[in-house]
């Protein structure tokens, strides 16, 4: 049982395979570029594929994402069709996520930009800020990752409200579904996360119409995908006073540009997409386990809807 492993980065991609290798001494494990009989490879494992890499086998049997997010495989023009592509999820990513979604939005909550921008002029200055019951916090998505977060501001206190195409209910989360909700979801929200699979129909979904329906000086953070955000929108806002602050973990370009604006603006938080990053250890005992479950059986439970996107 031949599996290709595929990252961009050399190191990277190295220690995947050896990771992989350990945890299925009975199946071959090789770099994609390593291999010399594309006919023996039954699944490949992926992060960001180039055009036409998976057309190159014949026989495979299931494409492995590394990550939640199926985006980038399906951004492969030559991708096979009706091949199954299963998503990398588990309790630790959503652990991570859930933190980083806490972090953030209790730095915008407490002001925490603008508290160290006074350390730094030596300004002795008490920011008195809402409590959060009295905060207006948004999470668009309520997948896996959204549904976690959602309940994860809930139980901080937070007015926390979830908006998804389809209806969800969450104990806590005031939940708005479909077209029908959305302006209602974003109206008067403080706070705004985006967990969105990123679509066709999310695609730049973070763009001057729906900042201008949140409430005025409110902070965002886009954890989800790049391409769900105009950056020129966004900085637009930001000159503008509507939107007061930014938190960032995905862009468009990635890794971002050192030459980018969003680096040394002073409204807008960099993160270099780790919200969810999985480490090799944690990603390579869920991708085997999923694996050996589809060899067994022909499925497994991570199964993406490709025709959905997510």
């Amino acid at each position: 049982m031949t599996v290709a492993v595929y990252l961009p980065d050399t190191e990277t991609n190295d220690w995947w395979v050896d990771m992989l290798h350990d945890l299925l001494p009975d199946w071959q494990v090789m770099r994609m570029d390593a291999v010399t009989e594309p006919a023996s490879v039954r699944y490949a494992v992926v992060w960001r594929p180039r055009t036409g890499d998976l057309a190159q086998f014949p026989n495979i049997k299931a494409v492995v994402s590394i990550g939640a997010g199926i985006d980038h495989v399906l951004a492969d023009e030559k991708l096979p069709a009706d091949v199954p592509i299963i998503r990398t999820v588990g309790d630790d990513l959503t652990q991570r996520m859930r933190e980083y979604v806490a972090l953030h939005v209790l730095r915008h909550h407490r002001d925490m930009p603008r508290q160290l921008q006074a350390q730094r002029d030596h300004d002795w200055h008490s920011i008195v800020v809402p409590v959060a019951p009295n905060r207006v916090v948004g999470v668009m998505g309520l997948g896996n990752l959204g549904a976690a977060a959602a309940r994860t501001l809930a139980d901080l206190g937070f007015d926390t409200r979830g908006w998804s195409r389809s209806p969800k209910t969450i104990d806590g989360v005031e939940a708005f579904s479909g077209a029908e909700g959305f302006d209602a979801f974003l109206s008067g929200c403080e706070i705004l996360v985006n967990l969105l699979p990123l679509t066709d129909e999310t695609r730049g979904v973070m763009n001057a119409e729906l900042f201008g329906k949140l409430a005025e000086g409110a902070c965002v953070i886009n954890c989800a995908r790049g391409p769900h955000l105009v950056d020129d929108d966004l900085l637009a806002a930001l000159d503008a006073g509507q939107i007061k602050q930014a938190t960032l973990d995905v862009f468009h370009t990635e890794p971002l540009p050192e030459d980018h604006v969003f680096w040394d603006h002073p409204a807008v938080t960099v993160t270099p997409h780790i919200a969810s990053r999985i480490d090799a250890g944690t990603g390579g005992r869920i991708i085997s386990a999923n694996l050996k479950t589809f060899e067994e059986t022909g499925t497994c439970a991570d199964i993406a809807d490709a025709a959905r996107g997510y």
